[in-house]
């Protein structure tokens, strides 16, 4: 009977550690300016519903031909995200980019209006639905690959909304002559920059306008703290150190990163957790962070 007993109360140990933690939303975000809705995953900590305050906000951008459940499903660690939120008391949200949008507005198609997806409709979701810092001071952006272009160019573009930017592995030039990959890749990928864009300009910077190494100059104008990093065997890897160069040589402030690794998802399970510590000490800086 005490044996029983004793399975009982590991048992019931057992399903409230499981109970606890944090929790994961999905919302639909009605796109006025695509008109359609779109899919948004919100991790919520566990702390939430005990602490009645204001939590910051990280947005975290996913990658090429992903989609918002990638960093939910595609980390070897399916609760990174969970764990992340918990530790660090921040609401992590992760929007629906699209296949490759890259996260700017096209002036030609318009159901890839992305810039204005998650800088202005997300965020008024997000803030209308959750008991949020409504202030740059409490939002923070990051992302991987495509998603750390997003990060980059969206905050660049609205330093008033994100008080920090980071990017893992991020495309940081769009002109995929620029990228270690196959040729087919490169013009796979260079037609649908001329889908959105238009023909590429004969120029040492194509694209100047909708690509992260052309907006050295609204970076430097603005307070955005911004934290990136790369792998070493990353094909992406000179585009971010070409990056780095030109923020050195402008004396814009960022930390910028090299670490082991290659374009995958074990690379960016091991990056996010400094990334979040980069945005929680600028929040705890700013005065919004929840102990």
């Amino acid at each position: 009977m005490k044996i029983f007993q004793f399975f009982i109360i590991v048992l019931m140990l057992m399903l409230g550690t499981i109970c606890l933690g944090a929790s994961v939303d999905t919302l639909e975000v009605d796109s006025k300016r695509m008109q359609r809705k779109i899919k948004t995953a919100v991790v919520v900590p566990d702390s939430y519903d005990q602490v009645n305050r204001a939590y910051p906000v990280l947005y975290l951008l996913h990658g090429g031909t992903g989609s918002y459940r990638d960093w939910h499903h595609k980390t070897p660690d399916k609760k990174l995200l969970h764990r992340m939120a918990d530790q660090y008391n921040i609401i992590i949200v992760t929007p629906d980019g699209g296949a490759t949008s890259y996260y700017f507005d096209s002036p030609l198609d318009q159901v890839s209006q992305y810039e204005t997806f998650i800088s202005q409709e997300v965020v008024e979701k997000i803030d209308s639905t959750y008991r949020t810092v409504k202030d740059r001071k409490g939002r923070a952006i990051a992302g991987l690959s495509m998603g750390g272009h997003g990060a980059f160019f969206i905050a660049a573009r609205h330093p008033r909304l994100y008080c920090a930017a980071g990017s893992m592995s991020g495309v940081m030039n769009i002109n995929t002559a620029t990228w270690k990959v196959p040729e087919e890749f490169a013009q796979l990928r260079a037609k649908n920059f001329a889908k959105l864009l238009g023909p590429a300009e004969a120029s040492d910077l194509p694209y100047s306008n909708y690509t992260v190494v052309g907006m050295i100059d609204q970076m430097k104008d603005n307070d955005v703290k911004l934290k990136f990093d790369c792998g070493v065997d990353d094909f992406l890897i000179d585009t971010n150190r070409d990056l780095h160069q030109k923020l050195l040589t402008e004396q814009v402030p960022h930390e910028y990163t090299e670490r082991p690794g290659s374009h995958s998802w074990e690379y960016w399970q091991n990056a996010l957790p400094y990334h979040i510590l980069f945005a929680h000490e600028i929040f705890k800086e700013n005065g919004v962070a929840i102990p």
